[in-house]
C-alpha cells in the first residue's frame, strides 16, 4: 500500500504529460462553466458553416466536414497543449487534399473519399512519428516575424474573402488580390436585401459590444441573423443562406487503406502532415502569447496525428488549427479547453437537432462574425516596433504578409521560412568575426566598443563567433591567413577566441588541422582558449594531433592564454601585455 501511494503521484505526473488536458477536465472549476459554454456556442455557430464549405472546398459532401470536427475537437482538447486552439477543416489542408487526390480518384466520389480517409490516417501517423523524434524544434522556424506577417496576412486575407458574402456578390478569384479586383466593380451594384441585413447585424454588433466586450456577442448576432431569415422570409428575397444539412452521427469505421495507392497517398501525407502542423502551431503559438502560456511543438505534433486518426475512424479528413474559429474562441471569453468539448457537442445537438434553423442562417451573418473576429488578429503596430531593432526582421515580416495575400497563406509561410532559413544559413556561413586588441581592463575586446584598447605586437587574436562547420570552415581559414597577411607587425601567435565556437564537425576539424600546418611552417602558433575541456576530450577521441606544443594550443580562458605568451615571450613590451590581477 505504501509502495502504492508513493507510485500514485509518479503516474498522475506522467499521465498528465501524456495526455496533458487530462488534469484541467479533472478538476474543471464551474467558475468556469458559463463563459467556456459561451465560447463553445460561439464556436459551433462559426464552425458548422465554415466547415461545410470547406469539405465542398476538399471535394467531399457538406456532413464530412462536420464530422471532422467533433470528435477531433474532443480529441484535441486532451492531448492538445493549447488551451484556446480549435481544429477542424482548414483552407490549406483541404486544398493540398484536393490537388494530392484529385488525380487518383479519377472522378469517383467513393474511391475518393476511401482514399481521402486512408490519407488522413497515414497523415496522423507521420504526426505521430515526429512527435516521437521530437520534430517540434520545426516550429520555432515561425519566429515572431513570421508570426506578425502571417497573423496580418490572414486576417486581411479573410475579411476580404467576407466582403462579397456582406455585399451579397459573388467574387470569382480565389486569392487576395483577384478578389478585390473582382470586388470592386461590384461594390456600385450590391444586392441590396444583403446589404441591408448586413447593415444592420454591423450596427448590432457594434452596440452588444460596446454594452457586453466579453458577452456572446457572436452568439446574439446569428441568432438575430437566424430570427431575420425566417421573419422577413430572406431565402425568397434571394439572400444565400447556409442550406440544408442532413442529421446523422460520425461512425467509426477502419479505413481500407488500398496498399496499391501507398506509392501516391504516402509523400502526399508528409506533406500534409508539414503543412497542417505548420498552419496549426503558427495560430497555436499565437494566442498562447496573447494568454501568457507556451506551446510544446512536440505534444502538439502528437496531438495532432491522434486528431487526424481519430478524423480518419470517423469518416472525416485531415484538420489543422483553425485561425477564425479559435479567435472566435478567444474573443468569446473561453477559459479553458472544456469550450473545445462544448463547441464539438454543440456541433452534434446542431446537427440533430437544428437542421433546419441553421440551414435558414444567412451567410452574411457568418461573414461579419469572421470579419470582425479577424480584426482580433491584426496588429500593424508590430511592424513599427520590428523596424526599430531589426530592419531586417521587418523586412521578413513584410515579406511574409505580402506573400499571404499575393501567394496564399500556406505558400507565403513557406516562403517566409525559406527566406528566414536563408538569411540564418547566411548568419553563419558568413558569421560575425573580428580580431581583437587589449584593453585597460587586462582582457581583449573588440575595437568597436573599446576604442582605447591597442593591438599586442605579434599576438593576434580572433573571435569567430559561429559554430565551425563545413559552410563556413574555408571563410573562417581565410579570414584568418588574411589577418595574418595584413598585419602590421610579424605575427608569433594566432589566438582563437573559442567562447562562440559551440561545435566543430569533421571539416572545421580538418580545416583547423591545416591552418595549423601551415601556420608552423611560417614559424606562427595556432592556440585557442576558452572550451578547453571540450577540445581536448575531441582531439583525443578522433585521434587528431595538432603540431606543436600542446601546451601552447589550448588556455582555459583569454587572461590565460595572455599569460603563456608572456613566458614564451618575456621581450614583449610590458605596457602592452600587463595582465590584471
Amino acid at each position: 500500500m505504501l509502495n502504492f501511494s508513493r507510485s500514485l503521484p509518479l503516474m498522475r505526473a506522467r499521465l498528465a504529460h501524456l495526455i496533458p488536458g487530462l488534469p484541467d477536465i479533472r478538476h474543471y472549476s464551474r467558475a468556469d462553466l458559463r463563459p467556456d459554454l459561451i465560447a463553445g456556442v460561439s464556436v459551433a455557430t462559426v464552425a458548422l458553416p465554415v466547415c461545410i464549405a470547406y469539405a465542398q472546398l476538399a471535394g467531399f459532401s457538406p456532413v464530412v466536414g462536420l464530422y471532422s470536427a467533433i470528435l477531433p475537437m474532443i480529441a484535441y482538447a486532451f492531448f492538445g497543449s493549447s488551451r484556446q486552439l480549435i481544429v477542424g477543416p482548414d483552407a490549406a489542408t483541404c486544398a493540398v487534399i484536393a490537388a494530392a487526390l484529385g488525380p487518383l480518384a479519377q472522378g469517383d466520389p467513393e474511391r475518393y473519399h476511401a482514399l481521402a480517409i486512408s490519407l488522413t490516417l497515414f497523415t496522423g501517423l507521420f504526426c505521430l512519428l515526429a512527435g516521437r523524434l521530437r520534430l517540434g524544434f520545426l516550429a520555432d522556424l515561425l519566429s515572431r516575424p513570421i508570426l506578425t506577417g502571417l497573423l496580418n496576412g490572414v486576417a486581411v486575407s479573410i475579411i476580404v474573402g467576407q466582403l462579397g458574402k456582406v455585399w451579397g456578390v459573388s467574387v470569382a478569384s480565389k486569392d487576395v488580390v483577384g478578389q478585390i479586383i473582382s470586388l470592386v466593380p461590384q461594390l456600385a451594384h450590391p444586392h441590396l436585401p444583403t446589404l441591408w441585413l448586413s447593415l444592420a447585424l454591423f450596427v448590432l454588433y457594434i452596440v452588444l459590444k460596446q454594452l457586453r466586450p466579453n458577452g456572446p456577442v457572436a452568439l446574439v448576432v446569428a441568432a438575430v441573423a437566424i430570427a431575420a431569415s425566417f421573419l422577413f422570409d430572406l431565402d425568397a428575397r434571394h439572400v444565400v443562406t447556409v442550406g440544408d444539412i442532413p442529421s446523422s452521427v460520425p461512425r467509426l469505421h477502419w479505413p481500407a487503406l488500398p496498399h496499391e495507392d501507398w506509392g501516391s497517398i504516402l509523400p502526399s501525407a508528409a506533406l500534409l502532415a508539414f503543412v497542417s502542423f505548420s498552419s496549426g502551431m503558427l495560430t497555436a503559438r499565437s494566442f498562447a502569447a496573447k494568454n501568457g502560456y507556451q506551446i510544446d511543438g512536440n505534444q502538439e505534433f502528437v496531438a495532432l496525428g491522434i486528431v487526424d486518426i481519430v478524423s480518419a475512424l470517423s469518416q472525416g479528413f485531415a484538420v489543422t488549427g483553425a485561425d477564425s474559429r479559435t479567435a472566435v474562441n478567444d474573443a468569446s471569453g473561453s477559459r479553458t479547453r472544456m469550450a473545445q468539448i462544448f463547441a464539438a457537442f454543440a456541433i452534434l445537438l446542431a446537427l440533430l437537432l437544428l437542421s433546419v434553423p441553421l440551414a435558414a442562417l444567412p451567410t452574411a451573418a457568418l461573414a461579419l462574425i469572421l470579419i470582425f473576429s479577424s480584426l482580433g488578429l491584426m496588429d500593424f503596430k508590430a511592424y513599427l516596433t520590428l523596424y526599430r531593432v531589426s530592419r531586417a526582421e521587418c523586412a521578413i515580416a513584410a515579406g511574409t504578409f505580402a506573400a499571404v495575400l499575393i501567394l496564399g497563406i500556406m505558400p507565403g509561410i513557406l516562403f517566409a521560412i525559406m527566406i528566414a532559413l536563408l538569411r540564418f544559413l547566411g548568419q553563419v556561413a558568413r558569421p560575425t568575426s573580428y580580431p581583437m586588441a587589449l584593453a585597460d581592463d587586462g582582457d581583449f575586446h573588440s575595437n568597436l566598443y573599446y576604442p582605447e584598447a591597442r593591438p599586442v605586437p605579434g599576438l593576434l587574436v580572433f573571435r569567430f563567433e559561429a559554430p565551425l562547420i563545413f559552410f563556413n570552415a574555408s571563410y573562417f581559414r581565410q579570414c584568418v591567413e588574411q589577418l595574418v597577411q595584413n598585419a602590421s607587425e610579424p605575427v608569433r601567435w594566432v589566438l582563437i577566441d573559442a567562447h562562440p565556437i559551440s561545435m566543430v564537425d569533421l571539416t572545421g576539424a580538418i580545416t583547423i588541422m591545416e591552418l595549423n600546418d601551415a601556420l608552423e611552417e611560417q614559424g606562427i602558433n595556432l592556440a585557442f582558449c576558452g572550451r578547453q575541456h571540450m577540445m581536448e576530450q575531441w582531439l583525443q577521441t578522433h585521434k587528431f594531433k595538432l603540431k606543436g606544443d600542446l601546451r601552447h594550443k589550448l588556455f582555459s580562458n583569454r587572461r590565460a592564454a595572455l599569460q603563456a605568451w608572456r613566458e614564451v615571450f618575456p621581450d614583449s613590451p610590458p605596457d602592452a601585455v600587463s595582465v590584471q590581477p
